[in-house]
């Protein structure tokens, strides 16, 4: 397991949230790529291929961040999604994966004619 970041700070702007290891490696993640990549059980699936495809998640961002012990945090996401912990080893692999994973996600959307866009229309853009 990896140790703690050094620094985590989350840019509400940039919606991203950035950690600072003690090898001094930066990861910046934004908080779609986060959410698209939670370790619940609501994203990941109950078993081998059952994880479930996240769409509509671009606009999506971080409304808090709570310690877990000393292994990790719960992020709670602004679309309600808060059940899935990031320990530490986790948070240093979406980092040190994002552009894989993340081109991974971008494919599986496009196979299924899928969106990051939000099917929903906010208030504030009427």
């Amino acid at each position: 397991m990896h140790t703690a970041p050094l620094k985590i700070d989350y840019h509400r702007a940039s919606q991203t949230l950035n950690l600072q290891w003690p090898d001094r490696v930066e990861h910046r993640l934004s908080a779609e790529f986060l959410r698209v990549h939670s370790p619940s059980a609501e994203v990941r699936g109950h078993g081998v291929g059952q994880q479930v495809l996240q769409v509509g998640k671009k606009a999506v961002a971080i409304s808090g961040i709570e310690a877990t012990g000393r292994y990790a945090i719960k992020i709670i996401f602004d679309d309600g999604h808060d059940s899935g912990l990031y320990d530490w080893t986790y948070l240093r692999h979406l980092g040190d994966q994002q552009e894989l994973l993340w081109q991974s996600y971008l494919d599986r959307l496009k196979a299924q004619n899928a969106s990051r866009e939000s099917l929903f229309i906010s208030l504030k853009q009427l």
